[in-house]
């Protein structure tokens, strides 16, 4: 979470594609970021994990906080959409259909107390963990390409053998061939 619009637009910036933003809908708030795994999907967030972060956009929204029945926005961060014509803090959203709506009906003080007890602040070199994860990324798909170069040689490698035994190249080889030319007696069959 940051406290900053300033540092909004970093956020935004190096964001993972998978991470999910949070926001109070139509308010200042403070922006809430979720670090997904890569394989998890928006719709598979716990409720009790989608809770918390609902309520802590609400408590860190100057007007939100003061209300109830609060929407809070929330949508995967490459859905966020930022152009230059847009004010700082201010986003917009690339597909509304990403975009999801919970209400957080009033401030629920056991889960922010909660929260703030076990609040560790950091403050991440987000440029350098995005440029790691790209590197992470590029080399899983240099590995992955690798793996099927070596399948698709090995592939065409047994495809060969198979060719090669079913034809008779192996078979018509000069020193497995003998003649009749140079027949002695001894070579003579008797068939009667």
């Amino acid at each position: 979470m940051n406290y900053d619009f300033l540092t909004d637009e970093d956020l935004l910036k190096y964001a993972f594609p998978e991470d999910v933003w949070f926001h109070v809908d139509k308010m200042s708030s403070a922006h809430v970021y979720l670090r997904m795994p890569k394989d998890m999907s928006i719709d598979l967030i716990p409720t009790a994990l989608l809770r918390d972060c609902a309520q802590l956009v609400k408590a860190n929204s100057i007007q939100g906080c003061k209300l109830n029945n609060v929407k809070i926005v929330y949508t995967p961060s490459s859905n966020i959409k930022k152009t230059a014509d847009m004010d700082v803090g201010q986003v917009g959203f690339h597909k509304s259909r990403e975009v999801r709506l919970t209400t957080v009906d009033k401030k629920d003080n056991t889960i922010l107390n909660r929260l703030n007890k076990t609040k560790v602040e950091k403050y991440p070199d987000l440029a350098g963990e995005l440029l790691n994860r790209e590197k992470e990324e590029r080399e899983e798909r240099k590995r992955l390409l690798k793996e099927q170069n070596k399948k698709e040689k090995e592939e065409i490698l047994k495809k060969k053998e198979e060719a090669e035994i079913r034809s008779y190249s192996s078979l018509m080889k000069a020193e497995n061939m003998t003649t009749n030319a140079n027949a002695t007696e001894d070579d003579d069959d008797d068939f009667m």
